[in-house]
């Protein structure tokens, strides 16, 4: 599952921490307000007390994921991406409200922490998370961009994407976090595919080596795929056999959740 902080207790070690070029686009992101419309590379790059190859490095990669845009030579500005995920969490507030009740009734029913998201674009995207109390925390904030090639929230969101979002997607270079890690754009589409035909997600490994996460989609009115909903679980503590147990609760939840959204019109 994307975007968990394995750990038991008293352990400091998660995955956050080592996902430093990620913490670094989400600080560049967060320098804007009203008083800072657009942002020189060399401010940027002496707020992050980095060298501003780096910075420019950091820019260009949001720039071509349409987080910034160049502002005619002054510096940087706010992208069309950002404008994607702010309509996005507006259209997600009631589907947030829909969620919070099943959510926790999943964590009742699995004991463990649960999330839930949506996709924008070429970003998977926290829109919110229920914690359960155990060893295993999520460390992701809502609104948070998430991994698009790694864990079962994300997958469980990836499999129903349209041909060509997903040609788009894939012919970017995907990071690696572990030796489980889907990068090979071929084999991530045949696992997929595989995705789609059962139903749901399952990953053991793919973003910490000790974590296994259960990701099912959330319909809308229409039918299309419009969130997931997914458990994380350390992975040592899941043996195989007892995975259908959660999967089975985690498909309940999102057919649940799917329900009431397509009755609402929450999608």
């Amino acid at each position: 599952m994307s975007g968990i902080n394995p750990r038991e207790t008293g352990s400091g070690q998660g995955y956050r921490g080592r996902n430093s070029t990620a913490d670094r686009a989400l600080d560049i992101l967060l320098m804007f307000d009203e008083d800072r419309l657009v942002l020189p590379a060399t401010e940027v790059a002496a707020r992050l007390g980095v060298a501003r190859s780096t910075a420019y490095r950091y820019l260009q990669s949001l720039t071509s994921n349409g987080f910034l845009e160049e502002s005619e030579g002054s510096g940087f500005r706010l992208g069309p991406r950002v404008l994607d995920l702010a309509r996005l969490a507006r259209k997600g507030v009631g589907l947030s409200d829909l969620a919070r009740p099943v959510m926790r009734d999943l964590v009742e029913r699995t004991g463990m922490p649960v999330l839930l998201t949506c996709r924008a674009g070429s970003a998977v995207v926290c829109l919110e998370r229920e914690e359960a109390g155990t060893f295993l925390r999520l460390s992701y904030e809502r609104g948070q961009v998430l991994s698009v090639n790694a864990g079962a929230a994300a997958l469980a969101l990836l499999a129903w994407a349209p041909d060509n979002e997903l040609d788009e997607l894939l012919a970017e270079p995907l990071p690696r976090y572990t030796d489980a890690t889907h990068t090979d754009p071929d084999e991530l589409r045949v696992h997929l595919a595989e995705v789609r035909e059962q139903g749901y997600a399952v990953s053991r490994g793919e973003l910490d080596p000790d974590v296994l996460g259960v990701g099912a989609p959330v319909r809308g009115e229409t039918g299309a795929v419009v969130a997931a909903i997914s458990i994380a679980a350390l992975s040592h503590r899941v043996p195989d056999r007892e995975v259908p147990r959660f999967v089975k609760a985690v498909r309940e939840a999102a057919d649940a959740l799917s329900a009431q959204v397509a009755r609402m019109g929450a999608s």
